[in-house]
């Protein structure tokens, strides 16, 4: 039996291999099933997804860079996922999807009762795929829904289509992680994701490095941050055209909600001495390289 967290990157996987890997998920021992840049045969691509459809154990799917590399796989991943009720986490980063691809997936995703997160990043997306994946955000009140979405390097996405998430973000009550970082999104789009972060009640980290913006976007998001209580914590504006004195002045505004909100606690638990103490974390903005922290992080290096 293999261990509760199978993580291989970069190998020719042998059908024993295979064959092992689907025995530990019938056997509900695996968690998390990593297969990053793997080769494998479609036939052995299918057994994995059999295996993953039978789990009630596993938490988290990696099959990043060009594992799901056919329009083939796609409809195997999607027909694991209709029956699978235990992934949590699933990512597709680096996978030549595009639209079409994530239109035969999304119908799976759209039911799946346990999904929080989405790594779509560098999946050759377009505007027809924002659509599909505004449709996994439900407005607030309505079913559960995704609570971290990566959609990084998808430079065929449009202004429309980002304005179309913008939206989306705005209504929906329960994504915590937005990572965008390295589209061209430019100053337009970021005024459109401000009125959508200044909207939303749990939105708390917004990644736009390397997003092309300028002073003017950095502009909008210190208006943002100075005249709307959000629920940002960490604002990550790395390798953009943005002077550094902007950057602190968006910083140290973060910082100070982050010191209101303890007064409040602190005020809170005076009041009443069982309230426990909160674990929030820091509000910053970041301009060096990073992401925000996940749901259920990966814990392969």
């Amino acid at each position: 039996m293999l261990p509760g967290s199978i993580q291989i990157s970069g190998e020719a996987l042998s059908s024993a291999e295979i064959r092992d890997i689907c025995e530990s998920l019938r056997e509900n021992s695996v968690k998390l099933l990593s297969l990053r840049g793997c080769q494998l045969s479609d036939r052995d691509f299918g057994r994995i997804c059999r295996g993953v459809a039978e789990s009630h154990s596993l938490a988290q799917l990696n099959l990043n860079l060009g594992i799901v590399s056919n329009i083939n796989r796609v409809k195997q991943l999607a027909e694991a996922l209709k029956t699978n009720r235990s992934v949590q986490s699933l990512f597709l980063h680096g996978s030549p999807l595009t639209d079409a691809g994530l239109a035969l997936l999304n119908p799976a995703l759209s039911i799946h009762p346990s999904l929080l997160a989405l790594d779509l990043g560098d999946c050759m997306l377009g505007d027809e795929g924002i659509n599909l994946i505004c449709g996994l955000l439900p407005p607030d009140g309505a079913k559960s829904g995704l609570k971290e979405l990566t959609l990084s390097a998808n430079p065929g996405i449009t202004a429309k289509g980002w304005g179309r998430l913008a939206i989306a973000v705005a209504h929906s009550s329960q994504v915590r992680v937005l990572n965008l970082d390295y589209n061209p999104l430019g100053d337009q789009v970021a005024a459109m994701l401000a009125v959508a972060v200044a909207s939303s009640r749990t939105l708390e980290v917004l990644d736009l490095e390397g997003t092309g913006l300028t002073n003017q976007s950095a502009q909008t998001l210190l208006d943002m941050v100075e005249n709307y209580p959000t629920a940002l914590r960490t604002l990550i504006l790395a390798e953009n055209n943005i002077s550094p004195e902007l950057q602190q002045q968006i910083s140290d505004l973060l910082s100070e909600g982050e010191e209101e909100e303890e007064a409040r606690e602190v005020t809170a638990r005076e009041k009443n001495p069982w309230i426990c103490q909160s674990n929030s974390s820091s509000q910053m903005v970041l301009v060096t390289s990073g992401l925000g922290e996940s749901l259920l992080a990966e814990t392969e290096m």
